[in-house]
């Protein structure tokens, strides 16, 4: 029987991967496992305990907060906070950035965007639902972390990942050498490595897009949808539809079995709807590493100049050929939108 490998035994093992750090960035990335762990407990009671619902207010985004929402959120800020390795948090319940004040954080050497509960409105209809989280080294020098620590482009990115609340639970991260999978074992409390080193299939059967807005796409991506509808043994077309309406679920299916998500932009929302430093970068990252593809229909999503903490943007991600293929149609069909 072989050996289970829990996440702290894994991390510890890979910190000879990271010179610069004295064991921070491990640090950092347990905090984040046993944030995700306390989350996993309320996701898991959610029908028995008075979390379902609505607070009756709006983030900065202008959705409705769920109260789950508000309990991941202080799950994540309370584990980074407390940890002292990150001189700031954002996230994408909070207009502005979180600064870490305390002593123990005042040199801390990282900054952390998060999501703490990607696809929440699916949570009372017990759909599958995630954290994203993305982590940067600080720019600035010393002191609490500012906005300049979060502006920077996904190829800076240290460490990237997310936590899937499902069937099972499992948190998927990668510190730029590889993706690996950590499954959460409720009887011993700990994320068990059950997936090393992930690997994206270069091509799928399977297209994840929210068809209700057809009429709202570019014609890159209506052209596109027809053209994975379309019978062609060559290419094993049609491509299967699937959109769960949780980003991290659709993306880990793609991952594990191929295929292409994509939220583009719309005529409601021209510049896109997933934010950027939080969302598509750390989800880019991990699929990446994986071997797949992600860009906004015509650049890869890591190079793009964030300005904004919640910048948004088109996000087309997955297996490579398929991506590969959207921005074809998207650089025939759109190329007015391509120049704005």
């Amino acid at each position: 029987m072989s050996k289970v490998k829990t996440l702290g035994q894994f991390i510890i093992e890979k910190q000879d991967d990271f010179p610069y750090s004295k064991g921070e960035l491990s640090r950092l990335l347990r905090d984040i496992g046993i944030a995700a762990k306390i989350i996993n407990r309320e996701v898991n009671k959610a029908g028995l305990a008075d979390i379902l619902g609505e607070t009756g207010d709006n983030n900065v985004q202008g959705e409705q907060v769920k109260k789950l929402d508000v309990f991941s959120n202080e799950q994540f800020i309370a584990a980074l906070t407390a940890g002292g390795e990150v001189c700031a948090i954002a996230s994408e319940e909070n207009e502005e950035l979180i600064p870490v004040a305390n002593e123990q954080s005042k040199n801390a050497k990282y900054v952390v965007a998060f999501d703490p509960l990607d696809g929440s409105s699916n949570i009372d209809a017990n759909v599958s639902v995630g954290s994203i989280f993305a982590v940067y080294r600080r720019t600035t020098l010393s002191g609490p972390g500012t906005l300049e620590d979060f502006l920077q482009r996904g190829t800076e990115l240290v460490a990237a990942g997310y936590v899937i609340y499902g069937s099972s639970t499992m948190m998927v991260y990668s510190t730029g050498k590889g993706v690996n999978g950590f499954t959460l074992d409720p009887s011993i409390g700990e994320f068990c490595l059950s997936h090393p080193d992930m690997k994206i299939p270069k091509s799928g059967k399977t297209y994840s897009i929210n068809e209700g807005y057809y009429v709202h796409f570019p014609d890159g991506v209506k052209k596109f949808i027809k053209w994975c509808q379309e019978e062609d043994k060559s290419t094993n077309r049609p491509y299967s539809s699937r959109y769960i309406g949780s980003a991290v679920a659709d993306i880990h299916r793609n991952l594990l079995y191929g295929g292409v998500f994509i939220y583009p932009t719309t005529s409601q929302a021209p510049n896109g709807k997933l934010r950027l430093l939080y969302e598509c970068n750390p989800l880019s990252f991990i699929v990446e590493q994986a071997g797949g593809k992600a860009s906004d229909g015509y650049r890869r999503i890591l190079e793009v100049e964030p300005k904004s903490l919640h910048q948004r943007t088109p996000f087309f991600i997955g297996s490579s050929e398929i991506v590969e293929k959207a921005e074809e149609f998207m650089k025939k069909y759109s190329v007015v939108e391509a120049k704005n």
